[in-house]
């Protein structure tokens, strides 16, 4: 189970990262990555809201690395 809980907590660091970006910069990379519009509008609420998550994403990340994962139930 330590496998699914590094893929799950990759793809939630990736995931953050992307809100940084439309938090700070307005740009999204999935949209990017998809081929369509990078640009996304947002208020500056929102903004916010992505830019924290994204600072959460990036706290998360030497978690991905640890040697030693303990999982509760």
């Amino acid at each position: 189970m330590v496998w699914l809980f590094r893929t799950a907590l990759a793809l939630a660091i990736i995931g953050a990262i992307n809100w940084l970006l439309v938090g700070l910069f307005q740009w999204d990379l999935v949209q990017a990555l998809s081929g369509a519009s990078a640009l996304r509008p947002s208020t500056i609420f929102s903004r916010i809201i992505y830019t924290l998550v994204g600072l959460g994403g990036l706290y998360l990340i030497p978690y991905l690395f640890r040697e030693k994962i303990e999982l509760t139930r």
